[in-house]
């Protein structure tokens, strides 16, 4: 599966984002969106940003959310 990438140029003084759609996030994480739209209203989403009336989500931040829901081994 080929990962959705939309880079945006931030110039020399930012870093550069990878910013994700509702549509890309669900996609990544071969869920439906009424899931993700779920986990937001329940507050346990990575944070969107919002862009005017969109709402976009940096891929780093997805990942950082996706580490953090792995099971704990039990010992």
């Amino acid at each position: 599966m080929t990962l959705p990438t939309r880079r945006h140029d931030l110039g020399d003084d930012m870093t550069d984002t990878t910013l994700w759609n509702i549509d890309e996030v669900a996609a990544y994480l071969r869920v439906p969106v009424l899931t993700i739209r779920w986990l937001r209203q329940e507050g346990r989403f990575a944070p969107a940003i919002k862009v005017g009336r969109r709402l976009v989500w940096d891929a780093r931040d997805i990942a950082t959310w996706l580490e953090s829901q792995r099971e704990v081994e039990a010992a």
